[in-house]
C-alpha cells in the first residue's frame, strides 16, 4: 500500500453529511457535483468521458482498479472527472495488458480520490436526497474550512461546461477520399463515437463547440453529428442556434446525450435537471418503433421535458426508459433528424444500440 493510502481523507456533501476515508491518487482537495455510476467494468473509459467534467464520481462496484489501466482504453485525452469515490480502490492489478496501476494513473493525471467509503450507503443517500455538490480533501482536515470552500462551488444547474472540454482546433478522421462526409460538433465527444462513424465509411471533421453553421458548411458535409458533453444544455444558446440552422437547411442530423437535449431545445422543448440522473451500463430502454428493448449505457444529469415532447405534434418519441418512462429518443417528423439520450457507442457497455449509427449513415446516404 502506498504512503498516500494511509493518509486520512474527508468527504463532505452540501447537505452537511460527512464521510471519513483514506487518500488515494493525488493528495489534495477537489470539488464538484456528486453522482454515481452503476457499471461493473470500464472504469477507465468512464473516468475519461468528457460528459463527467465538473463531477465527483462514486463507483458502485466494490473493486475499482483491479485490472489496472491501459493507454488505449480512454475516451478522451485526459481524466475528466473532478474526483473519485470508492470502497476498495486498488493499487495492485492482475491484467497482463495493463500499463500501470490506478494509483499511478491518478497521480499522473492529478486526480484526488477517497477510498474506504461505504458507497452503498452513499449512493442510497444520493438516490434519496438528489445530486448535490461535495468536497473531498486529503490535504485539509478542518471540516469547517472545507464547508466554506464547498459553499463557493457553483451549482451544475445553469452551468455551461461543453465549450470548456471541446476541441480547440478542428481535426479529421477517416478516409479523406470517402464520399461520405460528416461534420461533428464537439461538446465533449467520446473517441469511440468517432470510431463508430469512421468504421462505417465516414470522413469526419470534428469542430469546436462554438463553430458557426457557415463555417461547418465549408466542409460540405453530407450530415451532421451533435455530440454528448457535460453541463446544463439550457444556457447553450450558441449551440441551439446552430442546431436550428442545420434543421432549416434540412441536413441529416444525429444527436447523442447532450446532442439529444439540444435537438429538443431547438424544437422549443425545454430540458430539466434530474433528481440524480442516469449513469451506468445497465439501463433498459424500449424502442417504440421496433417494440424491442435494449440494455443501454447512460451518462446524463439532465433530461427533456416529457409533457412538452408529447405536446409537440412535429416530434415523435422513438425510445423510452423502462425504469422511469423518461424520454430516451426522438425524431423530428418533417426533418431528417433524430437523437437518443443514451450512448449507442457503449464504451463501456452492451452493443444493443449500435444499429443507430447504421440508421444515421443510411439516412445520410439516402439524402
Amino acid at each position: 500500500m502506498s504512503l498516500s493510502q494511509t493518509t486520512p481523507a474527508i468527504l463532505i456533501l452540501a447537505d452537511g453529511t460527512v464521510f471519513n476515508g483514506t487518500a488515494f491518487g493525488k493528495t489534495g482537495t477537489a470539488t464538484g457535483e456528486i453522482c454515481f455510476n452503476t457499471g461493473m467494468t470500464g472504469y477507465q473509459e468512464v473516468f475519461t468521458d468528457p460528459s463527467y467534467y465538473g463531477q465527483v464520481l462514486i463507483m458502485n462496484n466494490v473493486h475499482i482498479g483491479n485490472y489496472g489501466v491501459k493507454a488505449a482504453d480512454v475516451e478522451s485525452d485526459s481524466v475528466k472527472v473532478k474526483a473519485v469515490i470508492g470502497r476498495n480502490l486498488e493499487d495492485k492489478y492482475s491484467r497482463f495488458m495493463a500499463d500501470a496501476s490506478l494509483q499511478d494513473y491518478f497521480e499522473a493525471q492529478g486526480v484526488v480520490a477517497i477510498d474506504g467509503i461505504d458507497t452503498r450507503a452513499l449512493v442510497a443517500h444520493i438516490r434519496t436526497q438528489g445530486a448535490m455538490n461535495c468536497i473531498i480533501s486529503s490535504a485539509i482536515t478542518d471540516v469547517e474550512e472545507l464547508k466554506k470552500l464547498l459553499n463557493e462551488v457553483p451549482s451544475m444547474d445553469g452551468l455551461e461546461l461543453a465549450s470548456t472540454v471541446s476541441t480547440k482546433e478542428p481535426y479529421f478522421l477517416g478516409d479523406e477520399k470517402s464520399e461520405l462526409r460528416i461534420a461533428v460538433l464537439d461538446f465533449g465527444i467520446k473517441k469511440n463515437i468517432l470510431t463508430c462513424l469512421v468504421e462505417r465509411g465516414a470522413y469526419v471533421k470534428v469542430h469546436n463547440a462554438k463553430t458557426s453553421f457557415e463555417e461547418l458548411e465549408q466542409f460540405q458535409p453530407h450530415g451532421y453529428f451533435i455530440s454528448n458533453g457535460p453541463g446544463d444544455p439550457a444556457p447553450m444558446d450558441y449551440a441551439i442556434k446552430t442546431v436550428k440552422q442545420i434543421l432549416a437547411a434540412d441536413k441529416p442530423l444525429f444527436g447523442i446525450c447532450l446532442g439529444h437535449q439540444l435537438l429538443a431545445l431547438a424544437n422549443d422543448i425545454p430540458t430539466f435537471k434530474m433528481h440524480h440522473g442516469h449513469r451506468g451500463l445497465n439501463h433498459p430502454v424500449k424502442n417504440i418503433i421496433s417494440g424491442k428493448s435494449e440494455i443501454t449505457t447512460q451518462n446524463h444529469g439532465f433530461g427533456v421535458d416529457p409533457k412538452a415532447v408529447r405536446a409537440n405534434d412535429n416530434v415523435e418519441i422513438t425510445h423510452v426508459n423502462l425504469n422511469d418512462d423518461s424520454i430516451e429518443g426522438i425524431r423530428i417528423k418533417d426533418k431528417k433528424a433524430f437523437s437518443v439520450q443514451y450512448h449507442p457507442e457503449a464504451t463501456p457497455g452492451p452493443h444493443d444500440s449500435r444499429y443507430l449509427f447504421d440508421e444515421f449513415i443510411s439516412l445520410v446516404r439516402s439524402n
